[in-house]
């Protein structure tokens, strides 16, 4: 089931359009998460990038298809990433934020151009005959539903701006600490990487434990904090969250110290 991809240096124009060019009329579709890539450790591509690789993508012939899965529905700042830089994908994946976390729902999104391609007469066997018995689920599609109208009744959007830039302050003392070798942020997509550890120490796990223990669940991807707060939190709870954080740093590092004995 598996097949082979060709990968591209994350962040790099020039590397994507050297693959394209060496694999010309071979690539059917470049595949992405704009902006943020989550499960890579919480990589930020550098502005214009994603607005770059649609271009390559028109000019090689190649579909774009961006995953905001984890970047959609608001968590970068705007209801998608792909608005940032204003591109329009071939294909885009949604799901998570779509019913804000109620029901599991995933919806894709075609452009015209796509979802013409599988229009025709019944004998033409064009039509797109996948499905699966829970499609359309009508407990999910209202959960989805009722999360848009909280968008737009309780400006959600708008609402997040200032929580934004009072985040990106909060977390100006964690990237000071003489562990913690970068904060990576985008809206309310937090990667706080820890440098110098061994792997055996489990420092991001360590650093998780000492979080809960606080009050606050977060989870590690490998030695890098991520924080995604819920778009509703409070400037009081977004306060707390951070100070946790930090201290749950402070706190796991200290315990990975060796301590030396008196003889």
């Amino acid at each position: 089931m598996l097949f082979d991809t060709l990968k591209a240096e994350p962040g790099d124009a020039a590397d994507m359009e050297r693959l394209l060019a060496e694999n010309a009329g071979e690539v059917a579709a470049v595949i992405m998460e704009p902006l943020v890539q989550g499960a890579a450790g919480m990589l930020m591509h550098p502005p214009g990038y994603l607005a770059a690789v649609r271009r390559l993508c028109d000019e090689h012939g190649a579909l774009l298809i961006c995953d905001e899965v984890a970047t959609g529905f608001g968590r970068t700042g705007k209801m998608f990433a792909c608005q940032h830089e204003k591109v329009a994908p071939d294909l885009m994946c949604v799901a998570k934020g779509i019913t804000g976390g109620y029901m599991p729902l995933a919806v894709t999104f075609a452009s015209e151009r796509i979802y013409e391609g599988f229009l025709g007469r019944h004998e033409d066997y064009r039509t797109f005959f996948h499905g699966h018995t829970y499609t359309g689920n009508p407990l999910a599609c209202a959960a989805a539903l009722a999360t848009l109208d909280v968008f737009e009744y309780e400006a959600t959007i708008d609402m997040l701006q200032p929580k934004i830039a009072l985040l990106e302050r909060l977390l100006a003392p964690i990237a000071d600490l003489p562990d913690v070798r970068e904060v990576r942020q985008r809206g309310f997509m937090i990667g706080i990487e820890m440098e110098g550890f061994d792997p055996a120490l489990r420092m991001g796990h360590r650093v998780t434990l000492e979080a809960r223990s606080r009050g606050a669940i977060i989870r590690p991807l490998g030695d890098v904090i991520v924080l995604m707060p819920p778009l509703a939190i409070d400037d009081a709870e977004l306060q707390r969250l951070v100070a946790i954080t930090h201290e749950s740093i402070e706190a796991a590092v200290a315990g990975s110290q060796p301590v030396a004995l008196a003889a």
